[in-house]
């Protein structure tokens, strides 16, 4: 399995990501191709302590690297020899199985769609990240790609979420909710309705496992494996989760500062605290997957470490092995609408 890294994208790039693909190669028999200019890459090699490339380890160069200030619909065409270009070209051509980036999410969308292109008859690619639930985890998609969304959309989410965790979280029969304000089939707007009666229709054709509705408490609490959502409202559950674990958090240390007897209290329970800090860091999923697109990308956070980006290429190599891209191309024909005869746009 052949992995390709964008080397210059994210916060902590080139550092953490060279890091990362090195402990990748060594620890999850992987190969890896670090995309970006070569000699930043090489130096950080150097520094620590390594003169030649590991076997394993790939370096092509490329000159450019796409900013934060970039424009993000164009960024890729007007660098086209930055890291994330070139690195896409090359899982266009075959030359790696999957791609990541801890780069511009922007960027990454455009440039993944415009150039590996989306599976044909998939409507929109979805950004779908493992968000920590009472059940170990649910694919949350979509949360942000498309803000505005039609019901055949919510449905073509419904179907990629299932089949990347059956495929790629190991979860028999995922149950499926549509994110909404209420259980009942009349809650939310015209489009949670009517993708409420799609999904439903799905479920009865055995496509499907869907439960119905599910409230955001219900979701944390783990009474579905995959969450589908728009992309508007689903970025809010996002950032809504992420906020609140980070309160619980310093809330929870202030607590147990106290006092001597409330420091006493935090060595009983600090397995315990180590647990949820692990359950809540994104760094451990390494990832979000982009969904949709023909061939396995992973956006990694912007401020990644060394240990996300080695767990965001773990994704990337499951991904890629799952299967789940043959899955939407042999049943799409199932995640269309029978009317649906517009041309498709980009």
């Amino acid at each position: 399995m052949k992995i390709i890294v964008d080397a210059m994208g994210g916060d902590n790039a080139p550092v953490s990501n060279v890091r990362g693909a090195l402990a990748a190669v060594r620890e999850l028999g992987v190969e890896v191709i670090l995309v970006g200019r070569g000699e930043d890459i090489l130096k950080v090699l150097k520094e620590d302590g390594i003169d030649d490339l590991p076997p394993g380890l790939e370096i092509v160069h490329a000159s450019e690297v796409v900013e934060m200030c970039d424009n993000p619909a164009t960024a890729f065409r007007e660098k086209k020899d930055s890291s994330l270009t070139v690195g896409l070209n090359l899982l266009k051509g075959g030359d790696g199985d999957a791609f990541v980036s801890a780069g511009s999410t922007g960027a990454l969308l455009s440039a993944a769609t415009l150039m590996v292109k989306r599976v044909r008859g998939i409507r929109r690619a979805a950004l779908a990240p493992v968000v920590p639930t009472g059940a170990g985890g649910a694919v949350l998609i979509d949360c942000g790609a498309t803000a505005e969304c039609t019901p055949e959309y919510l449905l073509q989410f419904a179907f990629m979420g299932s089949y990347y965790a059956e495929r790629v979280l190991k979860r028999p029969e995922p149950k499926v909710g549509l994110l909404n304000i209420g259980a009942e089939p009349s809650k939310g707007t015209d489009l949670q309705r009517e993708a409420h009666a799609l999904l439903t229709e799905a479920d009865k054709a055995g496509r499907i496992h869907f439960v119905g509705n599910v409230e955001a408490r219900e979701a944390v609490f783990g009474q579905v494996d995959v969450i589908v959502s728009d992309g508007y409202s689903g970025n809010i559950f996002l950032k809504t989760m992420e906020g609140t674990g980070g309160f619980m958090a310093k809330q929870l240390k202030a607590m147990f500062m106290k006092n001597i007897f409330t420091k006493l209290a935090a060595v009983l329970v600090s397995g315990g605290l180590k647990e949820f800090k692990k359950m809540m860091d994104s760094g451990e999923v390494g990832g979000t997957a982009l969904i949709g697109i023909s061939k396995p990308v992973i956006k990694a956070h912007g401020s990644s470490n060394d240990y996300a980006i080695k767990n965001a290429i773990r994704q990337a190599r499951d991904f890629a092995a799952s299967g789940m891209i043959d899955d939407l191309v042999e049943n799409i024909d199932h995640m269309r609408l029978p009317a649906a005869g517009q041309v498709e746009k980009i």
